[in-house]
């Protein structure tokens, strides 16, 4: 009975994957088709048989190597959708590289981007088809995984909603196990005993196939006899840790050596490969803006600030960067030289405000220049963008996390600016937005989300935004 849970997913796999690949080599052969009626001969060198070997291959690899999680009880349609764009990105490498090298196709034409496209857009189709098929197949009640809990804190009774809100979880919540029956227990959750009579009640239901524990360690002489039984009689142990009374966010499971420890969030900046890959492409975005344009735009913004206002082409503004690192930023002046520069925020009709300094900042080129602190590693193109020392010094007390956003480095653009959090803060709430943003970049970090919130800087620099002032 225990096995059959096991079987059950490998033969899901199994599937998915199968039809994935009649799927890649299918499609292949509809595209090749396409550019035989369209008199394109010289697309394939090779025969067809041989790139259809090498991309069915290829995928095989990939699809193994990002594996399936539409078999998963809880997973979302995006989570679903991302595998299959990772899966995608290595294949067009690999397939790319392997066809390039062998001269078994050319690649760079329409055909090889195009096939590649249609093979995203199909198998995304194809997952969340299955995937729907799946939920459907154990909301009838088919598949179903039977369950205990052992304690009743607020973990285990969250635990309870989160198994049996969603019938097509195919989860069966059979009770819960404590010391004494909980109030705070849904009623539907029956009451079994004290978690001493957890071994004789698994004895009694080997149908049982998951047990999840919250008793406090100080009851590991109770814990460990319940873990022992499960290991030694297939039942899944689980220990869910009493966070609650202190932490009410998601928490992540690390580990240092063989300590584990959870953390506040994820934090895809810690790693190195990412870091390298953020700081590369930093240095090469920088430098080839600063290269090329910037000589331009300087030259163009020197005459009309010179034509226009007296002072200095450039402002510059102490700003707090990564782990409060105070720095100073870099902008083209947009305002007339006031006494208020450091601590007044520009406003909608701000009297120091130019007719010119209006139009650089609607445009954001007065911006332009924080590409040498890019260069210098002050900044980054993306991040939370940073702030004068008495925002700081002030929201920092007025808002819980404020400071979260310092744990990277700041940027010209953002993903708070792009969603609607640009400029003026007039009201907290206005500002705490912003934070909440900023933390969830910092979360959420990928190289493609920095990509995609240029474009959106970009997209709203040519059509203009309200905020913008």
């Amino acid at each position: 009975m225990k096995n059959y849970s096991t079987r059950y997913n490998s033969i899901i796999k199994a599937c998915v994957l199968f039809g994935e690949l009649c799927i890649c080599s299918g499609l292949f052969y509809v595209f090749y088709l396409w550019a035989q009626f369209l008199g394109k001969h010289d697309e394939l060198v090779a025969s067809l048989s041989q790139v259809l070997i090498i991309i069915t291959l290829c995928y095989l690899v990939c699809a193994i190597h990002g594996g399936v999680v539409l078999h998963m009880r809880k997973v979302y349609p995006y989570q679903i959708v991302m595998r299959v764009f990772r899966n995608i990105f290595y294949f067009s490498i690999l397939t790319g590289t392997l066809l390039s090298i062998g001269k078994f196709m050319n690649i760079y034409t329409l055909y090889f981007p195009a096939y590649i496209s249609a093979l995203f857009l199909t198998l995304s189709i194809y997952r969340l088809a299955l995937r729907a098929i799946i939920k459907r197949f154990r909301a009838s009640g088919k598949n179903l995984r039977h369950v205990v809990l052992v304690g009743s804190t607020s973990n285990n009774i969250e635990l309870y909603h989160e198994l049996t809100d969603d019938p097509s979880t195919g989860a069966k919540v059979e009770g819960y196990f404590d010391d004494e029956p909980n109030s705070q227990m849904p009623s539907q959750c029956q009451y079994l005993g004290r978690p001493e009579d957890v071994q004789s009640y698994l004895k009694a239901h080997p149908y049982i196939h998951y047990l999840f524990c919250c008793l406090p360690s100080r009851r590991s002489n109770i814990i460990v006899p319940i873990i022992n039984y499960c290991e030694n009689n297939l039942v899944h142990f689980f220990s869910v840790p009493n966070r609650h009374n202190y932490l009410h966010n998601r928490v992540y499971f690390n580990m240092i050596g063989n300590v584990p420890y959870l953390s506040l969030r994820t934090d895809p900046l810690s790693y190195p490969e990412n870091k390298f890959l953020k700081r590369a492409f930093d240095i090469v975005f920088s430098l080839l803006f600063l290269c090329t344009l910037f000589p331009i735009i300087l030259i163009i913004v020197t005459i009309i600030t010179k034509l226009t206002m007296p002072g200095p082409i450039f402002f510059r503004q102490k700003r707090n960067g990564l782990n409060d690192k105070e720095f100073y930023c870099y902008k083209f002046r947009s305002m007339k030289v006031n006494a208020e520069a450091d601590t007044l925020q520009a406003t909608k009709d701000d009297p120091r405000k130019t007719r010119w300094g209006n139009i650089m900042r609607k445009t954001n080129i007065d911006e332009l220049p924080q590409f040498i602190n890019v260069l210098l590693g002050d900044m980054s193109v993306v991040g939370p963008r940073p702030h004068m020392l008495k925002h700081t010094e002030e929201y920092s007390k007025l808002i819980n996390k404020y400071m979260v956003r310092h744990f990277v480095k700041p940027g010209i653009t953002g993903w708070s600016q792009v969603t609607g959090y640009r400029g003026e803060t007039k009201e907290l709430k206005d500002m705490e937005g912003r934070v909440i943003g900023d933390i969830w970049y910092i979360e959420h970090w990928s190289f493609w989300l920095d990509i995609y919130i240029i474009y959106k800087t970009v997209r709203n620099a040519i059509h203009g935004e309200k905020n913008a002032y």
